[in-house]
């Protein structure tokens, strides 16, 4: 399929079959995934994925009755650092200087910079800019999925602070930003047959 027809392809699942995604077809995905774009590079998250169906059937209830979170293969959730800062650009410097083989000095600028861009935004404005990021990721997921042949069904109609409990997420410093069941479509799932609608070419795009 073309990069179209894979787009034409995909739709927002909501009933998946038995078939799990392989390892190889997950490690691929995530890989990709992992490769998304990021402001200045920080990828201020983490890619959690879930297969134990005993861990995702204690998140049903903080995702409004929707059982597609447990009854798919797997559950891909983006959770963002609770706390972004100096921290954050000090760990993307460690690895920047170890992957160009660069000195920490010769990168002082570029980490003051970063560190400079986001001391003048407010905790909040921090924690947008982080759930920003993980959306880029997430559509990415998606599209990627979809030229895999691999259907997904992106959500933020949860409870938050539920999963982050259930999960331990603070903890770890993390907080759920948004969750994607990815699979394979049932073939008693109706949506599936559905026209995508969607605005035409010159409803969306503005030349000017």
């Amino acid at each position: 399929m073309t990069l179209l027809d894979s787009l034409n392809w995909r739709y927002a699942v909501k009933q998946f079959s038995n078939q799990k995604v392989t390892k190889a077809q997950l490690k691929q995905l995530l890989e990709a995934t992992r490769l998304s774009a990021s402001s200045y590079g920080l990828q201020p998250y983490k890619i959690i994925v879930i297969e134990s169906l005993e861990s995702r059937k204690k998140l049903i209830p903080f995702s409004y009755g929707q059982e597609k979170v447990a009854h798919s293969s797997h559950l891909i959730l983006f959770a963002i650092q609770n706390i972004v800062g100096d921290a954050t650009v000090d760990r993307y410097i460690d690895k920047h200087a170890q992957m160009l083989n660069k000195s920490h000095s010769e990168l002082s600028r570029f980490s003051d910079h970063m560190k400079s861009a986001l001391a003048v935004k407010s905790p909040e404005q921090k924690q947008e800019w982080a759930h920003q990021q993980a959306y880029i990721a997430l559509g990415n997921l998606l599209t990627s999925a979809a030229i895999m042949k691999i259907d997904s069904c992106p959500m933020t109609g949860f409870d938050n602070e539920g999963y982050d409990k259930i999960l331990g997420l603070k903890e770890k410093g993390l907080a759920t930003s948004v969750i994607c069941p990815i699979g394979y479509r049932h073939e008693d799932d109706n949506q599936a047959e559905s026209p995508k609608v969607r605005f035409d070419y010159n409803d969306i795009v503005m030349e000017i």
